[in-house]
């Protein structure tokens, strides 16, 4: 089995943007031969600065638009991010949805080697998803995301709930889980309810002492 992911989304946040994300993408790199697959998940503004600052960190994107170089105005073009530096994405995030469709022309448009991770607030989000088939699909409920309770002690069923839906429609997608998740013991948890790893944000991100949670993140994968 491949290592369990802690995937680190930056959002916009003042503690995650500009010097500050190259400085929160270093601390994670320290961490990257560990037990943990690490992910940063950056702004497009931040994708050159960050790979630059922390070369060994795998660094996504947090959206990507299904579109080509020519008049896009606005929007995020593929092939542009991934030569500034992105090595995956998130898309259909709570904070920016888009249509299956978009993620559907989104797939089709990069190779299979360009991992995507599609977000789903509940079971049935999840299930469109399989069966487009993304890399990743990381649930989270929508009510829980920032908040002080993670979604494995909330509702740890719609965890397993998802590993179960998703694998019935489509074996090779990996599923994640977010919303509240903070230390070790949530991600321990997301692992025994059969999920591949967690996605979160502001435990990292508006975390005093960095070090000692990514240390703790990491902790009951040891």
């Amino acid at each position: 089995m491949d290592k369990p992911l802690i995937v680190v989304n930056f959002k916009t946040y003042a503690s995650a943007s500009g010097r500050a994300a190259e400085s929160l993408a270093v601390a994670m790199e320290a961490h990257a031969q560990g037990p943990a697959r690490m992910v940063a998940v950056v702004s497009a503004f931040d994708l050159e600065a960050v790979r630059r600052a922390a070369p060994s960190l795998e660094v996504w994107t947090q959206h990507l638009d299904p579109v080509g170089l020519g008049g896009f105005t606005g929007w995020l073009e593929p092939t542009t991010a991934i030569h500034r530096g992105a090595q995956g994405t998130i898309i259909n995030h709570a904070e920016h949805k888009v249509s299956m469709e978009h993620v559907n022309s989104l797939k089709e448009q990069l190779s299979d080697e360009f991992p995507i991770c599609g977000c789903a607030a509940d079971l049935e989000e999840a299930r469109s998803l399989a069966e487009i088939g993304p890399t990743f699909i990381a649930v989270e409920p929508p009510e829980l995301i920032g908040g002080d309770i993670s979604v494995t002690t909330a509702d740890p069923a719609i965890v397993s709930d998802t590993v179960s839906v998703v694998k019935a429609v489509n074996p090779r997608v990996r599923v994640l889980c977010g919303a509240g998740v903070k230390n070790g013991a949530d991600v321990a948890k997301a692992v025994e309810l059969g999920a591949e790893g967690v996605l979160l944000a502001s435990g990292v991100t508006k975390a005093t002492d960095v070090e000692a949670v990514l240390s703790d993140l990491v902790s009951s994968l040891q």
